[in-house]
């Protein structure tokens, strides 16, 4: 037997909007100064914190596309932009030789130190400017629990 679910209501739809308006904006800024500042976008950016947080250092690429949010293909090419930058490198897994690694480099870890306390200066800054807009200000009290 299957049950029927009861429509969203407009609430959820409102509060939903607002969370997509909310990280719509902070995306943009996180964006914006990470790659004016570090030459990183903000997936570059993402995949720097998560290989550095990783026990060593490492991932295979699809659990790193998964950590992201990315395609195979996207973070493939992600990961040979940070190649390129001497950020990251691929490694075969020795295993099973059909599995590839992200491994960070040390200038990558490095990198990451120098741009998290821009990445939480800006988070913090557009969240409180996200809080003076009438639309944006519901979810970020959610956020913050308050």
């Amino acid at each position: 037997m299957t049950t029927k679910q009861q429509p969203r209501t407009a609430s959820d739809q409102a509060m939903w909007d607002s969370v997509l308006g909310l990280h719509t904006f902070v995306e943009r800024q996180l964006a914006h100064t990470l790659q004016r500042r570090f030459g990183v976008g903000l997936s570059e950016y993402r995949a720097l914190e998560v290989l550095t947080r990783a026990e060593k250092g490492e991932h295979r690429m699809q659990e790193l596309a998964d950590r992201i949010g990315l395609g195979q293909s996207s973070v493939t090419r992600l990961v040979g932009r940070l190649e390129s930058a001497g950020y990251a490198y691929k490694d075969t897994c020795d295993d099973d030789k059909r599995g590839v690694y992200a491994v960070i480099t040390d200038a990558g870890r490095k990198h990451y130190q120098d741009a998290r306390s821009t990445y939480a200066d800006v988070l913090g800054s557009a969240l409180d400017a996200a809080s003076a807009d009438d639309q944006l200000a519901r979810a970020v009290r959610a956020l913050r629990g308050a």
